[in-house]
């Protein structure tokens, strides 16, 4: 089951530490930090990924910073309560890293795969120059029965695609980690300018669970035949 869940939810990061470690919690007496990753875009810019880490995989007393490293994990979210509500926080825990003073080439330095459910309607919009967009939030399922909620955006003939989902259906999604700045309003005259993290979505597919059923049960009796044939 654990493996299963792990597979749901994985996450490929290349870039540069961009900050110091910052202390997020403990449990059964291990420590973890949190540090930011930098992440280049095919554009040139870059996106700036929240990466949390175990003190038992890098040495949180010292600076990385400038470093170049590569992390494979899982993106997770919880809730956090501000301001008289919950809001969504979203970060790469991390399962393992490599960090590494050499260039780290790859075709995707910034890719993830998520299998999960629709959890609220899709959202579509056209932009003021024609562009369509649709806004899905996935829950994906982890072990003991915890789910992280990860919001998706998708464009094009993906956003029409994903504008006839329904609420409990079952995804997949392949794309990138994407953070985006936006203003937040505090008062009438003041804005706190934050950051936002969601997955661009490149291919989702809708998965039929029927045909799933239908593939496990050829699969089993596959299965059964060679242990006859063992026999």
């Amino acid at each position: 089951m654990t493996d299963k869940v792990i597979e749901n939810n994985q996450v490929t990061v290349m870039g540069e530490i961009a900050s110091g470690f910052t202390y997020s919690h403990e449990i059964f007496g291990e420590g973890f930090y949190m540090m930011d990753v930098r992440c280049k875009r095919l554009s040139e810019s870059y996106d700036t990924i929240p990466v949390m880490v175990s003190e038992r995989l890098m040495d949180v007393t010292a600076d990385y910073t400038g470093e170049l490293i590569c992390v494979n994990g899982q993106f997770r979210s919880y809730n956090r309560h501000e301001e008289n509500r919950n809001r969504l926080v979203l970060s790469l825990f991390v399962r393992d890293l490599r960090v590494d003073d050499t260039e780290l080439g790859s075709d995707k330095p910034n890719y993830i795969f998520l299998d999960g459910y629709i959890c609220k309607q899709p959202v579509y919009r056209k932009t003021p120059l024609g562009r369509e967009i649709a806004d899905l939030l996935l829950a994906v399922n982890r072990p003991y029965g915890k789910s992280d909620y990860i919001p998706c955006i998708c464009w094009g003939r993906n956003a029409r695609f994903a504008d006839g989902f329904q609420v409990g259906e079952h995804i997949q999604i392949w794309g990138r980690i994407q953070s985006r700045e936006y203003q937040k309003k505090l008062d009438e005259e003041t804005f706190e300018t934050r950051v936002a993290y969601e997955i661009s979505v490149s291919k989702l597919e809708h998965i039929d669970e029927m045909s799933a059923v239908v593939a496990a049960s050829e699969e089993k009796t596959e299965e059964d035949e060679k242990e006859k044939n063992w026999e």
